[in-house]
């Protein structure tokens, strides 16, 4: 039987919680911070963009049938990053996990055999981690979403051990997907805080988890990186050598940084049919899972045409398409 066509990386919109932390301490000022990383061109470009997708964001019926268009079987439908919300204290953080959580399975319901979701916990209270994934994985979720670092913590911080363990121990999927990045108004203009921005958070957040030695202390953790890793597979050659030529680098992992490509999966969505083949030679064809970021513009409106487009032989292609992603999510 042929496997279905999945995408890893679609998106669902909450207003809910944006209506829940509307005025609350802080979130003036992470709008603030928002608007200043992204710059007033973008802003003006974003907001009717959204808009626009609002009805694919939060209609399971037009979901389903855009999927249909794009010959997507299946779904892993995730929060839209705008409601990680990092900056809200305790009781902010708690209700917006458990809201995060509920409404994503509740869309998800609406076609139990072709949207499957994910969750959200609050990176920066990491004594709530793995109450928030229990949370999400008690609504029927696979798992959950995080970006790629909180303020003050990036993803090497010992506090989140408990977190990794937890997801090891119930195979939870953990979905890396930035939201933000830290060189602020340096990328404020020209969408650069999304071109550059995404790809370095990811090669940032992702290097945390391989040079800390978080992959070796837990080898059956299940992260799966959006927009194909960002910058550190293609440039992954760089790390190795740092890794062999200094005890800095070495210092925190077991083996060349390389080697650990292939305890992580990565979306295919990369932009570029050179870049998408050089990340199944670099990390596997079996680590390579098909993405959109449905249904935003800087994502794929036909992904599996730009998989096509790559050329990797029947066999690459297939697992890539959805043989990959359905092992993945696959219900034990």
């Amino acid at each position: 039987m042929t496997a279905p066509t999945v995408d890893v990386h679609a998106h669902v919109l909450l207003p809910q919680i944006e209506a829940l932390v509307a005025g609350l301490p802080g979130h003036a000022e992470a709008k603030a911070l928002d608007a200043r990383r992204n710059g007033p061109d973008a802003l003006t470009v974003s907001g009717p963009m959204v808009r626009d997708r609002v009805p694919a964001l939060t209609d399971p019926a037009v979901r389903l049938a855009r999927m249909d268009a794009q010959g997507v079987d299946v779904q892993l439908v995730s929060p839209s990053p705008s409601h990680y919300h990092y900056w809200a204290d305790t009781d902010t953080a708690e209700k917006v996990y458990r809201l995060a959580n509920e409404a994503t399975a509740a869309h998800c319901a609406a076609a139990p055999d072709r949207l499957r979701g994910l969750g959200l916990v609050p990176l920066q209270h990491p004594d709530l981690l793995v109450p928030a994934l229990d949370h999400a994985l008690e609504q029927g979720l696979v798992g959950v979403e995080i970006s790629s670092h909180a303020p003050g913590r990036e993803l090497s911080d010992p506090a989140y051990a408990p977190l990794w363990t937890r997801a090891e121990e119930t195979g939870a999927v953990v979905f890396l997907h930035p939201f933000g990045c830290t060189l602020d108004e340096r990328l404020d203009r020209w969408y650069l805080s999304n071109t550059v921005g995404q790809p370095t958070e990811n090669a940032v957040a992702l290097s945390h988890l391989i040079f800390s030695g978080v992959l070796d202390r837990h080898p059956g953790l299940k992260v799966v990186a959006a927009h194909g890793g960002g910058y550190l597979p293609t440039h992954i050659g760089r790390s190795d050598h740092a890794w062999r030529a200094r005890a800095d680098a070495s210092a925190g992992c077991a083996e060349p940084p390389s080697g650990y490509l292939r305890r992580l999966y990565f979306d295919s969505l990369v932009h570029d049919p050179h870049v998408l083949r050089e990340l199944v030679r670099v990390a596997g064809a079996d680590r390579v899972l098909l993405g959109s970021d449905f249904p935003f513009d800087m994502g794929s409106d036909d992904p599996v045409a730009a998989l096509r487009a790559a050329g990797l032989s029947g066999s690459d292609f297939d697992a890539v398409r959805g043989g990959n992603a359905a092992a993945l999510l696959r219900k034990d």
